[in-house]
C-alpha cells in the first residue's frame, strides 16, 4: 500500500456526470482512474455470454487477469449489460471479489501516478472510507435521462427518451435498495448537484476544494 498519495472517491447515480468529472480530475492531478461500474458491466456481459458456465471461479479468474483496456469495450455500454450489472452487483460474493480489486487500485496505484480516483456506487461508503476527498455527484432523473438519451443518439442507438428514463429508474431503485453496497451519500462527502452546472463549472468547484486542501 502506497503512502502519501492523493485519493479521491466519487459516488453517483447513473448519468449524473461523475465519469466526466473523474476523468478531468485524473488528468489535472495525474491520478490513476478506475470506473468501478465498468467492472460490474464486464461481469454482467460475461454472464450474458457464458450463461451456463457462469460461476464464482470464472469471475475470480477474469478479475484476477483484468486489464483496464478490457473495461473500454463499447459492448459494456448496452442497456442489457447495464441491467445485468445492477443484478450482479447485489451478489455478496461477487462484490467481495470486485472489492479486493478496487481496493488494490485505490491504495496501490501504479508508481507513475500521484494517487487514484475511483467512481461508482459504494466508493465513499465502503471501498475508500478514508479517502482524502469524497464527492457525491447527482442530478434529477429527468436531467440524467436527457443526457443518457443524447449519448445513445450519438452512438446511433435506437432507444426512445421514455425507454431511457424507465431504464434509469430501474437502475436507481436497484442501486439504492440492494442489501450490499447500496448507493448513498455519506456524511463526509461533498454534495454536487449538476442539474444547472456545466462540466467545466462543476470541475472548477471540485478543483477549488482539492487545491485548498492540497496547498494548505
Amino acid at each position: 500500500m502506497r503512502k502519501n498519495i492523493i485519493t479521491v472517491a466519487i459516488d453517483s447515480p447513473a448519468a449524473a456526470g461523475a465519469g466526466s468529472q473523474a476523468k478531468l480530475i485524473a488528468k489535472e492531478y495525474n491520478l490513476f482512474y478506475l470506473d468501478t461500474g465498468k467492472i460490474y458491466r464486464f461481469i454482467g456481459k460475461l454472464k450474458i455470454k457464458n450463461h451456463n458456465k457462469f460461476n464464482y471461479s470464472l469471475v475470480k479468474k477474469k478479475i484476477k487477469n483484468l486489464k483496464i483496456k478490457d473495461l473500454q469495450d463499447k459492448g459494456l455500454l448496452s442497456d442489457e449489460v447495464a441491467l445485468m450489472a445492477s443484478i450482479i452487483a447485489k451478489d455478496k460474493k461477487i462484490r467481495k471479489i470486485v472489492h479486493n480489486f478496487q481496493t488494490q487500485c485505490a491504495y496501490n496505484p501504479p508508481l507513475r501516478y500521484n494517487g487514484s480516483i475511483l467512481d461508482g456506487r459504494d466508493i465513499t461508503s465502503i471501498i475508500m472510507k478514508k479517502s482524502m476527498f469524497k464527492f457525491y455527484i447527482t442530478a434529477s432523473i429527468k436531467t440524467r435521462a436527457k443526457r443518457r438519451f443524447k449519448e445513445y443518439k450519438q452512438l446511433n442507438k435506437k432507444l426512445s427518451y421514455k425507454q431511457v428514463l424507465s431504464s434509469l429508474k430501474k437502475r436507481d431503485f436497484s442501486d439504492k435498495n440492494r442489501k450490499y453496497g447500496k448507493l448513498k451519500k455519506t456524511s463526509d462527502s461533498v454534495l454536487l448537484n449538476t442539474d444547472k452546472l456545466s462540466i467545466t463549472s462543476c470541475f472548477q468547484k471540485i478543483k477549488q476544494i482539492m487545491d485548498k486542501k492540497l496547498n494548505a
